[in-house]
């Protein structure tokens, strides 16, 4: 019969989180036992109609209150000292991590790898490789849980959650939903695929017979988004009086119209997208089109993925997807001729406007 007593330790962070796991439960099951035994032999020796001596009982023992105060403190401080290491190493991302992107939604996992692939309820990844989930929730709070990898954390919705591990192990492992979510909680079931590197380029390349092999990229598909919507009629290469230039523009500080500073991080940039009008860069105003109801996840992962992807000193839409620009004017006459429409709209719309209300 198999019946592991646990998952087996496919992570790097398994075996450190193993190890304190069993330190915690050894020391519980010792002071368990010495209270146990002690309860048990007192209630035996003082048992109602012992002969047992009780005359000149002490009322303390300065000796046993020390050593009673001192042993659970340096134990409890050494336990929390060595907890705050583990936690504090499996949530610093490494500088070589591989970038997947998760959203939870009744009853299933959604997986996007960055060329374009996407999987449900599956995830294939390198072995040796750490790996970052950037999750967020389509509907209720869900928790992405790898036991084998000993990784959890809540997937939320309206904002992005992260879980960092490297996988040590090739195989097959479960993951789960570890917060109930709704009547079928339990069929939230997925599996991780560790493949050696060189199987898993494999996989890259055909995408399995079970998966849809991707013909574009996430950022092909962000640049694309970027153009059907018009966003580099505003958003140009430099700043302009419409619209802030998006170049280089994530994990940079941005300032707002009150005067308060934001890092301009995945949550910045999809609040931006879905609901601009809550934070507005200083200098700005409330002009830009919402799209809360019109852009699904995967599309707003896919323009931020865009948008990260010009770096520092990069215009967005330069290439195939936009033409490129200079001082915040389109260098070709359609896209020119792009921007100068929507100003004579909008100058059509304020005249329309002052005529009704004179």
């Amino acid at each position: 019969m198999n019946f592991p007593l646990m998952p087996p330790q496919a992570s790097e962070h398994a075996v450190a989180y193993d190890a304190l796991f069993w330190t915690i439960t050894a020391l519980t099951v010792i002071f368990t036992l010495i209270v146990g035994v002690m309860i048990y032999g007192f209630a035996v020796k003082y048992k109602r109609g012992s002969s047992a001596d009780r005359r000149n009982a002490q009322s303390h023992n300065e000796k046993l209150e020390v050593l009673l105060l001192v042993v659970p403190t340096v134990l409890g401080l050494a336990i929390f000292a060595w907890s705050a290491v583990n936690f504090t190493s499996v949530r610093t991302p490494k500088k070589d991590e591989m970038e997947l992107f998760v959203i939870g939604k009744r009853w299933m996992w959604h997986v996007q790898h960055m060329n374009g692939i996407r999987e449900n309820n599956e995830m294939h990844v390198p072995v040796g490789q750490p790996i970052r989930l950037t999750m967020i929730s389509q509907d209720v709070i869900h928790a992405m849980y790898l036991p084998a990898f000993r990784a959890q954390y809540h997937v939320v919705p309206g904002r992005y959650t992260s879980l960092h591990f490297t996988p040590t192990k090739p195989g097959t492992y479960k993951l789960l939903c570890g917060i109930h979510c709704g009547t079928q909680h339990s069929e939230m079931v997925g599996f991780v695929h560790v493949l050696s590197q060189q199987d898993f380029d494999e996989w890259l390349e055909s995408g399995g017979n079970r998966y849809t092999k991707a013909d574009r990229s996430m950022e092909q598909v962000g640049a694309d988004l970027w153009k059907e919507k018009g966003c580099g009629n505003c958003h140009q290469g430099t700043d302009n009086n419409r619209a802030p230039s998006l170049n280089g523009i994530f994990n940079t500080q941005r300032t707002m119209t009150d005067g308060s500073t934001v890092l301009a991080n995945e949550d910045y940039l999809r609040e931006s997208i879905l609901r601009p009008w809550d934070r507005i860069s200083a200098g700005y105003e409330n002009t830009m089109q919402a799209y809360a109801n019109s852009l699904s996840e995967e599309q707003v992962l896919s323009l931020i993925a865009y948008i990260k992807s010009t770096g520092s000193g990069a215009t967005p839409g330069q290439g195939e997807y936009e033409q490129p620009v200079r001082d915040g004017r389109a260098l070709d006459s359609s896209s020119k001729s792009t921007i100068d429409i929507a100003n004579d709209r909008a100058s059509a719309g304020a005249s329309q406007a002052k005529e009704l209300t004179n």
